[in-house]
């Protein structure tokens, strides 16, 4: 069993990672923000609950989140492990993974942390909004959204840290190579 968790700023690559992750590991890729887009497209109660937050650049609340999050990881796919992109990112969902993996007697095995610089973000993010259609990527968004990262979910590397689960990835370069340094980190 593989449980991971990927976490970086808004931008970092972590989809990206995930995915190839997902496939070397044979687990599936847990993204929250994949799960909050596909409501807001099909204009589901959550979805629409979900996009006004999203418009402004600020995180759906933790209620919203954990539920579904509980809900993804009790399906078949995900017993014999996942990768989790996008949660937890407050101390409360912290708590509240612990509990939903501790309900399972499972754990978390390791947290890649994704670096990336600011501006690079920024940069990837206005280019994604493009080629992507995403009304919620403008500049002004983007840069509250690091600012709402620094403050709720930078925090979670310490508590990660301390249990000496967090593995630092550069998320710059081409993205074998990021691929690469990610396997290498987790070995």
């Amino acid at each position: 069993m593989t449980r991971l968790l990927l976490i970086g700023t808004p931008g970092a690559g972590k989809g990206t990672q995930a995915a190839r992750l997902a496939e070397a590991f044979g687990i599936p890729a847990i993204s929250t923000g994949d799960i909050f887009r596909a409501n807001v497209k099909n204009e589901t109660e959550l979805g629409r609950q979900a996009k006004a937050f999203m418009d402004r650049g600020e995180y759906v609340p933790d209620t919203l989140t954990n539920a579904l999050v509980r809900d993804r990881l009790s399906q078949e796919d995900a017993k014999n492990g996942f990768l989790l992109d996008g949660y937890p990112r407050t101390a409360d969902q912290v708590t509240e993974l612990d509990h939903i993996l501790a309900e399972q007697g499972e754990a978390l095995d390791a947290v890649v942390q994704l670096t990336a610089d600011t501006d690079e973000v920024v940069r990837r993010l206005l280019n994604r909004a493009i080629e992507q259609g995403r009304a919620d990527d403008t500049e002004e968004v983007i840069r509250h959204r690091l600012d709402v990262y620094e403050e709720q979910t930078a925090p979670l590397i310490e508590v990660y840290s301390a249990r000496n689960l967090v593995r630092e990835v550069d998320g710059l370069g081409a993205v074998a190579d990021v691929t690469e340094r990610i396997l290498s980190a987790l070995k």
